[in-house]
C-alpha cells in the first residue's frame, strides 16, 4: 500500500479509545495529553463523590477549576467496581478499549479482582498504563504518595530555592506533572509495540523514577567527581552568565551561554572589557566567578528599564525574557500565535480558560472546540447505549 497523507483535521491518536481510572493529577495529566492527541478518554469514577480532584478547590459556581484543568475533552461513566453491574459494565468497556490508565496504588487493582495478567489474557490487544508513587517492586512499592513526597524523595527541592534557605518545592507539581508526562510516553510506544506484534504490554511508571529522571546531570555529575549539587536560586549550575539579573525597574532573563553571546552581550551593554577580563574569558572561569559577574553586569544593567535592555538584547540575538505572571503569560502574542490557550465552553463555568497541547503536528488542523470537563457520570447513557448496539 502507497503512503497516504492523513486528513488535516487528523490526529495521531483518533481512534484510540482510553478508559481512565486515574484521578487527582498524574493519571489525568497523562490522558488529558492524549487527548489531546486524539484518543477518546472515558473517565470511570467511583459513584462516590468521582474523581477526587472533584473537591479541590479553587472553585466557581460550585465546579472544580482544579479538576476542569486536566479534564475537558473528556466523557464520564459512574461504575461502582465493587458490585456485579459496575464490573460488568467496567468488563465491557475494556473489551473495546486500546488502553487502561489507572494510579492506584500497587495491589489495588489486585484486590477489585483486575489484576494485569487476568486483564492480559482475556484483553491481550489492551496497553495498561500504571501509574504510582514507588511502582511495581522495590520495597517502598505499596507506600502511598503525593507531589510532595516524590519531589523531597527524588532530590529535587534540595536542588530548588537559593543557596542557605530551606528545603523548596519546586511551583509547580512536578512529581505528578513528570510522571504523567513519562506515562504518556510509555502509552503511546507500547501502542506501537503491539502495531507490530499485535499484544498490549503493561507499563509501570514511578513517581519517584520520574524525579531521579529528571534531575538533569546531577546523578552523573556525582558518581563522577562526588559532588552533591544544591539550590542555586536562579543560577545555572554549570553556564554564567545564565539566569536573572536586576535592570533598573525589574527582573531580566539573560542567557549567554557561550563565548560568542557573552561577547555580545558585553558589547550591548557597551562592557566590552568583560570579554577580556582574565575573571571571565573562559566559560569555566565565568562559571566560577558567577557572583562576581553578576555584579559587574548589574552595575550597569541597573542604569536602564528592563524593556530597554529587552529591545537591545532581542536586537543583538542574545537570548533572553521578562520574567512573566501568568496573567502576562496568558495574554503573549507569541502564546496565543501557538493556540496555547484555549477557550473550552462550560454550561457551569461559562468560558473555561485552559493550556493547549504544545505537541503541534504540522499541516494539521487542531480542533476547532472542545469538550467541557464532565460532571460526574454526564455521559452514563451515552456510553451503555453504545455498549448496546455493540453486544
Amino acid at each position: 500500500m502507497s503512503p497516504r497523507e492523513p486528513a488535516p483535521g487528523h490526529r495521531p491518536l483518533d481512534g484510540v479509545r482510553v478508559v481512565d481510572l486515574s484521578r487527582v493529577l498524574a493519571g489525568p495529566f497523562c490522558t488529558l495529553l492524549l487527548s489531546q492527541l486524539g484518543a477518546r478518554v472515558t473517565k470511570v469514577e467511583s459513584p462516590r463523590g468521582g474523581d477526587d480532584g472533584r473537591a479541590i478547590g479553587p472553585f466557581k459556581n460550585g465546579k472544580s477549576l482544579y479538576f476542569s484543568s486536566v479534564n475537558w475533552d473528556k466523557e464520564s461513566i459512574a461504575l461502582d467496581l465493587k458490585t456485579d453491574d459496575g464490573r460488568e459494565v467496567f468488563l465491557e468497556l475494556l473489551a473495546r478499549a486500546d488502553v487502561l490508565v489507572e494510579n492506584f496504588r500497587p495491589g489495588t487493582m489486585d484486590r477489585l479482582g483486575f489484576p494485569w495478567e487476568s486483564l492480559h489474557e482475556r484483553f491481550p490487544q489492551l496497553v495498561y498504563g500504571a501509574l504510582s508513587g514507588f511502582g511495581r517492586t522495590g520495597p517502598l512499592s505499596r507506600r502511598p504518595a503525593y507531589d510532595m513526597v516524590v519531589q523531597g524523595m527524588g532530590g529535587v527541592m534540595s536542588v530548588t530555592g537559593h543557596p542557605g534557605g530551606p528545603p523548596t518545592r519546586v511551583g509547580v507539581s512536578i512529581g505528578d506533572l513528570a510522571a504523567g508526562l513519562y506515562l504518556s510516553t510509555g502509552v503511546v510506544a507500547a501502542l506501537l509495540e503491539r502495531e507490530r506484534t499485535g499484544v498490549g504490554s503493561m507499563v509501570d511508571v514511578a513517581m519517584l523514577d520520574c524525579q531521579v529522571a529528571i534531575l538533569e546531570g546531577a546523578i552523573t555529575v556525582y558518581g563522577a567527581t562526588g559532588e552533591i549539587a544544591g539550590p542555586l536560586g536562579d543560577r545555572h549550575p554549570r553556564i554564567a552568565p545564565f539566569g536573572v539579573f536586576d535592570a533598573a525597574d525589574g527582573p531580566i532573563v539573560i542567557a549567554a551561554g557561550n563565548d560568542r553571546l557573552f561577547a555580545r552581550l558585553c558589547a550591548a551593554i557597551g562592557r566590552e572589557e568583560l570579554v577580556a577580563d582574565p575573571r571571565f574569558d573562559a566559560p569555566e572561569r565565568r562559571r566560577a566567578a558567577a557572583a562576581e559577574l553578576r555584579r559587574d553586569l548589574e552595575t550597569t544593567l541597573r542604569r536602564r528599564s528592563a524593556s530597554d535592555w529587552l529591545v537591545l538584547f532581542e536586537e543583538a540575538g542574545i537570548p533572553c525574557s521578562p520574567v512573566n505572571d501568568v496573567a502576562q503569560v496568558a495574554s503573549h502574542p507569541q502564546v496565543a500565535a501557538r493556540s496555547m490557550i484555549l477557550d473550552v465552553a462550560d454550561p457551569v463555568l461559562g468560558t473555561l480558560r485552559v493550556a493547549g497541547s504544545p505537541i503541534k503536528i504540522v499541516g494539521r488542523e487542531e480542533p476547532a472546540s472542545h469538550r467541557p470537563p464532565p460532571e460526574l457520570d454526564a455521559d452514563r447513557e451515552a456510553i451503555l447505549a453504545e455498549l448496546r448496539r455493540r453486544r
